[in-house]
């Protein structure tokens, strides 16, 4: 394995070991699920209607899932930076198409791994097995119950403060338009947001 694989597989470690600390051993049959994926700016991941069979892990790079209404209109659901797991939760869990598309915003180095191996792992091994309920826990309930209540009770501006201080440099690598869309706002409210911040 080269040097920068090893480095990437090393950055998927840290990560899964800030949730649970997983042994040498579960690790290394964790091993033999990654392969490496890459994908250029635009280019997609998985399109809505087709069934999820990966957890992404993005080692470089941006994703956003989005789903696209009868009318045309699109929204950005989340939005994935280095460091962290992006998937369509429920077409993996339930394998059923998916309601989302994932897209790259920049050029992407992924590493994947098969949800259906992964899940026999968990049932095989306990330190996999608190890993993945620590990651559930944080992430499908805290932060979403977070966003969701932060959707009712902030305005546009605390939404925005709270995303950039999730991820200081998404202004400088998300455009206008996909940020306005995750924040459920316009453009030109966005716009609106970023001046009175400037100038405050």
């Amino acid at each position: 394995m080269n040097p920068q694989k090893e480095t990437y597989i090393a950055q998927l470690k840290k990560a899964m070991h800030s949730y649970s600390k997983i042994s040498e051993e579960t690790w290394e049959l964790m091993l033999d699920l990654f392969e490496f994926q890459t994908l250029s700016k635009g280019e997609t991941l998985i399109n809505a209607g087709q069934t999820a069979k990966n957890i992404h892990f993005i080692c470089k790079g941006i994703l956003r899932s989005f789903i696209t209404d009868a009318e045309g209109s699109v929204y950005s659901k989340n939005i994935f930076l280095e460091n962290s797991f992006a998937a369509t939760k429920v077409s993996l869990l339930l394998d059923t198409p998916s309601y989302f598309s994932i897209e790259a915003l920049e050029d992407c180095i992924l590493l994947n791994f098969n949800f259906k191996k992964y899940k026999q792992l968990i049932k095989e091994h306990a330190d996999l097995k608190d890993f993945y309920i620590a990651y559930i826990e944080h992430n499908w309930i805290v932060e979403k119950e977070q966003r969701e209540i932060s959707l009712v009770m902030d305005n546009a501006s605390e939404r925005y403060i709270k995303l950039l201080k999730k991820h200081p440099s998404i202004d400088q690598r998300v455009s206008k338009q996909h940020i306005a869309s995750h924040l459920g706002i316009t453009p030109t409210q966005l716009s609106r947001i970023r001046k009175t911040l400037k100038n405050s």
